[in-house]
């Protein structure tokens, strides 16, 4: 699976930190030509809002965001605010600084040549899977589904359409695309003919869902595991999942991405 250079810590000033629909938000961060190039899937930790003049201990958790693209030196991730780090971070104006720690963790591997990739993506998982997307259109055809609430809730939606991949929708409202789940749109796109990829990011009933599906249909299938952690790079022992079979991974070092047969979605957060 990929991984980008060493990791690099740095304080990053705020290019931008806009909302994107929703709950959503896109922060853009100039990292400095010194960071290391990032493989497709991998994450960095980001201090829980801008860097105060004072220290601050409440929260004290950086919070593991996945990349969502590098342009030059700058880098972007898509996050959602949903308690008081992210919405400290959603506060970051233009010029401010924010802790970063990265790239991390183990990414996405691309598709064999003639295999086409199916991105299955949901909630925040769908900013994991932009830079595969654009690296595997290169190789072969690409299928992107993408699933949310409502359609206001979709990340990226411009931006994978941009790509000119194949993009396919589901929202519970039906707002946006088809209503209903995600999922429902993979059991179709495995019907066709194949061979195919899976790539899935999301809430975990929707990844062990996406497992099942492509388990059936004799297809691959990686999952890329969104877990609370506190350091990044194994140390603290917080991200533990259960594999299939005895023991542990870390997300942070041997993840985040798995191929599915190895996880037990049972005892997954």
């Amino acid at each position: 699976m990929s991984r980008g250079g060493l990791p690099l810590r740095c304080d990053a000033p705020v290019l931008a930190n806009d909302a994107c629909g929703g709950a959503n938000r896109r922060l853009r961060l100039e990292v400095g030509a010194a960071f290391p190039p990032s493989g497709p899937g991998q994450f960095v930790m980001l201090s829980p809002g801008p860097l105060p003049a004072a220290p601050r201990f409440d929260p004290l958790l950086p919070r593991p965001m996945a990349v969502f693209r590098r342009e030059g030196t700058a880098l972007e991730v898509l996050y959602k605010v949903s308690g008081r780090g992210t919405a400290l971070l959603a506060a970051a104006r233009a010029g401010d600084a924010v802790r970063v720690v990265g790239p991390l963790g183990r990414g996405f591997p691309l598709p064999a040549p003639g295999e086409r990739a199916i991105l299955v993506g949901g909630g925040t998982g769908i900013a994991s899977l932009f830079d595969l997307a654009a690296r595997a259109r290169e190789g072969g055809p690409v299928l992107v589904l993408l699933g949310a609430r409502a359609g206001a809730d979709l990340m990226a939606r411009d931006e994978f359409e941009a790509l000119g991949v194949e993009l396919r929708l589901a929202t519970d409202d039906g707002s946006a695309g088809r209503r209903g789940l995600v999922t429902e749109l993979l059991e179709e796109a495995l019907a066709e003919a194949g061979p195919d990829r899976v790539y899935a990011c999301g809430p975990t009933p929707m990844m062990r869902r996406a497992a099942e599906l492509a388990d059936a249909a004799g297809r691959p299938c990686l999952a890329s595991l969104e877990n609370r952690m506190a350091c990044g790079y194994g140390v603290c022992l917080g991200c533990a999942v259960p594999r299939r079979g005895d023991g542990y991974a870390l997300v942070c070092r041997d993840g985040p991405v798995f191929g599915s047969e190895e996880l037990r979605f049972e005892g997954l957060p």
